[in-house]
């Protein structure tokens, strides 16, 4: 739906007047909900709702604002739809280049937020659509002195928005030729030889040097002071062309000298390290996009379809639809997501899931675009492709990552606003205090041009992204997906992992293992099992089901009045009858006598097994005696990563507590083979989220594990919600990561992660700091040359993004971290 958020001339000299457009109003109820909270909003004089345009008309004073009138919309229960553009911004040299792009983007009307990354050069920008498209967004970033694209005019790509490209290597070569005759003489003054080159060869060597290759820092630096703002460019750009100008003016004053006082090598030089400085660091910056453009490299172009009267033709991937067949041959990349309806074979799904061996694949299976097949022909029956499709959502959780802010580069970027004024405060006093203190204002100049050079916003800007896309992406490489930069700094503080045990902690593909009835007539008491839940697809269902179809049992129609009671059973009529299946606890509430089957039941649940009673009502709506007429019990394997999850999760001092809705014996007993103490059994779903509220209430960091649907509720309820791939889409919609495969010991691993980014991160800003807190101190006290100011700077970037990509080393196999 079009959105239309227009300002429209003022109802009256001191009123704005907004036209708003709202989802999801039905009926008038809705209309004057929506009134009557947006008329709440202070300043507000009027507002009127048209539920057929589905739009609000506001008129409201001057200092009301978007933000306050869309958040009074959403507390009423409705929506103003937004939508986010990436942009790819070009020009970007430090934190304070970020600081002032967003500050561009966000003073926008219509603008809700915008966070730039200055490692992937992207900026991220949600806004409402009708008042805000690219054209604008484009022109507040030129207006910011900076150049952007929007590629698609921003919609939503498959692969990132952009990846950083490094700037060509012939400007480094050049300034390095020409500079390199310059150094020569400091290099021979380290043996004694004192020569220098005639004062007009170096002028001649070092003016292209200054106002050739080292023009984007003037351009850079004048676009920051007319944004009212300065940069890394604006510090080196003053810096050393107070060094060329000083030594300008002496070789003119001083024709006839016969070795006058020079400095045309210390900015020449200053310039040539800046320039290699800033190609070694892009260059490391476009290793820690490595994972986003390793998975896009996956996606093949075209697939092989096989039409209704057997051809087989090739399509690009954009013309396969839902319900199409392709066929994928041996050793082929798969091209879609889909079912195997024919063929069997194995699967390499490395690349997506982390999972390291081929696994087997026959009919019913599903499959994975972007893996590779084996030895098999495979035809495949096409259920999700573009957008929709597994590679494109582990795109986009990879980049949305990558693109959001962690909470500690907030603090970062206010340091950076008033870094760069700081600083040049610094040299001005740095300036005046040498030149009056001493008389000599050649002195002066070096010195202050030193603590100009070697302040470095640089290495603050890229400190935390840098970090957050090495360890997101190595993440990715190996199955663990994180939604976004707030989550991982939230794992790296977990102590607390609550696991569900069905589909999480077991295989989740129970098997019937006793059918005991009261009367002796086990056959009877599974065929009525298997009836009441016909067509079922619970786990438990399909394993009564197998069963019955193995014993050769004919199952009757489907029950009527079949009803599912949450965390307890099913109950349904079969043949007249009202039947009951479902846990011991629930059995107990509707008053059957359990016990001519107890003894056998706890002896089912020592062995790690789920009972389950199959009770009888006499009367249809399920009044008068329930009666016992047996148990089923269940058997699920444990996962074979989960025991070593455990003892990984304890080895990092994390304390792990199982929520089943299991009875407790059988939980217990799961338990028991874990090595989990802590386990909470017979719980409800809305129990989960209780039972995880209540951890955190006793001031734990908590994480939930789950895969179910009923798990949900306890994900969302976590600081983490960790969700096994192999599990439902709401449980991962509700999680911060999901584990791709559905192994267990992807948990630990994902903390380990979480904790050593977390680490990269804390040394990243600790060396950011301190080159600054160490280093402007020295050049202010005249203990640094511009030179080796200039290559303290252009080190200070390369050792963080070159720190941060020390995680793309991570391997499973690492010794677990304790804090």
């Amino acid at each position: 739906m079009n959105t239309t958020v227009v300002p429209v001339p003022a109802l009256a000299p001191d009123d704005a007047h907004w036209s708003i457009a709202i989802e999801g109003m039905t009926c008038a109820s809705c209309v004057a909900r929506v009134e009557k909270a947006l008329r709440q909003v202070e300043g507000v004089a009027d507002a009127s709702v048209n539920l057929a345009t589905e739009t609000a008309s506001i008129a409201a004073a001057p200092a009301v604002t978007l933000a306050s009138l869309t958040a009074a919309v959403t507390r009423a229960g409705y929506d103003v739809p937004v939508r986010t553009w990436r942009l790819q911004i070009e020009g970007m040299t430090c934190a304070s280049c970020v600081a002032r792009v967003e500050r561009a983007l966000t003073r926008i009307p219509g603008v809700r937020s915008a966070e730039v990354n200055l490692a992937t050069e992207v900026a991220t920008v949600m806004a409402l659509p009708a008042m805000v498209d690219s054209a604008a967004l484009l022109a507040a970033v030129r207006k910011a002195g900076y150049d952007g694209q929007v590629p698609d005019d921003g919609a939503a790509s498959a692969g990132p928005a952009g990846t950083p490209q490094g700037p060509p290597l012939w400007p480094v070569l050049t300034a390095t030729a020409l500079s390199l005759p310059l150094a020569l003489p400091m290099v021979a003054m380290l043996w004694g030889e004192h020569w220098m080159l005639p004062g007009w060869l170096q002028w001649l060597l070092a003016t292209p040097v200054q106002f050739w290759l080292g023009a984007r820092f003037y351009r850079a630096g004048w676009s920051a002071l007319r944004a009212g703002s300065g940069n890394m460019d604006l510090l080196v750009a003053i810096g050393t062309s107070a060094g060329y100008g000083l030594s300008l003016w002496t070789l003119l004053s001083q024709p006839d000298a016969a070795m006058p006082e020079l400095y045309f090598e210390g900015s020449a030089v200053v310039i040539t390290l800046v320039l290699l400085g800033k190609w070694l660091e892009a260059r490391a910056r476009r290793q820690t996009g490595e994972a986003i453009r390793a998975l896009n490299r996956l996606r093949p172009e075209v697939a092989r379809l096989r039409l209704a009267d057997g051809t087989e033709v090739e399509r690009p991937i954009a013309e396969v639809r839902p319900g199409d067949v392709v066929v994928v041959r041996p050793g082929e990349r798969i091209a879609v997501d889909g079912l195997v309806s024919e063929g069997a074979s194995h699967v390499d799904e490395a690349m997506l899931t982390g999972e390291s061996l081929p696994v087997a694949k026959q009919v019913g299976d599903g499959v994975i675009g972007g893996s590779v097949n084996g030895e098999g022909l495979l035809l495949l029956c096409t259920t999700k492709v573009g957008a929709e499709s597994t590679l494109a959502r582990i795109v986009r959780l990879v980049e949305s990552a990558q693109a959001r802010k962690a909470p500690i580069q907030k603090l970062v970027d206010r340091i950076s606003a008033v870094f760069v004024p700081v600083v040049m405060g610094l040299a001005l006093l740095t300036l005046l205090g040498w030149g009056f203190g001493t008389g000599q204002w050649e002195p002066a100049i070096l010195h202050a041009v030193a603590v100009l050079v070697i302040a470095c916003p640089c290495a603050l800007g890229l400190a935390t992204p840098a970090a957050i896309m090495a360890g997101t992406g190595v993440a990715a490489r190996h199955g663990v997906l994180i939604k976004d930069a707030e989550v991982l700094e939230l794992a790296h503080r977990i102590d607390v992992v609550a696991f569900d045990k069905t589909g999480t902690l077991t295989q989740g593909r129970p098997t019937l293992q006793a059918c005991v009835a009261v009367d002796g007539d086990h056959r009877a008491l599974l065929q009525a099992a298997a009836a009441l839940q016909a067509g079922s697809e619970h786990p438990l269902a399909r394993a009564v089901s197998q069963s019955a179809v193995e014993a050769g049992l004919a199952l009757a129609t489907a029950p009527a009045d079949l009803q599912a009671v949450a965390g307890r059973g099913v109950a349904g009529t079969v043949d007249g009858v009202r039947l009951q299946l479902g846990s011991g606890r629930w059995a107990e509430e509707l008053g059957a006598d359990l016990a001519p089957l107890k003894a056998q039941a706890e002896a089912e649940q020592a062995q790690g097994r789920t009972v389950s009673w199959l009770l009888a009502s006499t009367a249809v709506a399920g009044q008068g005696g329930v009666t016992v007429r047996g148990l089923l019990s269940f058997g699920d394997s444990l996962k074979p990563g989960a025991a070593g999850a455990v003892r990984e999760l304890q080895a990092l001092g994390v304390r792990t507590v199982m929520l089943s809705g299991d009875n407790r014996g059988a939980a217990a007993a799961v338990a028991a083979q874990l090595g989990i103490v802590d386990v909470r059994a017979e719980v409800l779903p809305e129990d989960k989220a209780r039972i995880v509220a209540e951890l955190r209430a006793a001031g734990a960091t908590v994480a939930m594990v789950g895969d179910g649907i009923n798990d949900a509720p306890a994900l969302a309820a976590a600081q983490v919600g960790i969700a096994m791939g192999t599990g439902t889409d709401v449980a991962m919609h509700a999680a911060g990561i999901t584990l791709m495969h559905g192994d267990p010991a992807l948990v630990p691993a994902a903390i380990d992660i979480a904790r050593r980014t977390q680490a990269k991160i804390r040394q990243n800003l600790f060396w950011a700091f301190a080159y600054n807190v160490v280093g402007i101190p020295l050049a202010a006290a005249g203990l640094l040359n511009p030179v080796l100011a200039g290559a303290a700077m252009a080190f200070s970037s390369l050792s963080v993004v070159s720190n941060a990509l020390l995680l793309r080393r991570w391997r499973r196999e690492a010794t677990p971290r304790s804090r």
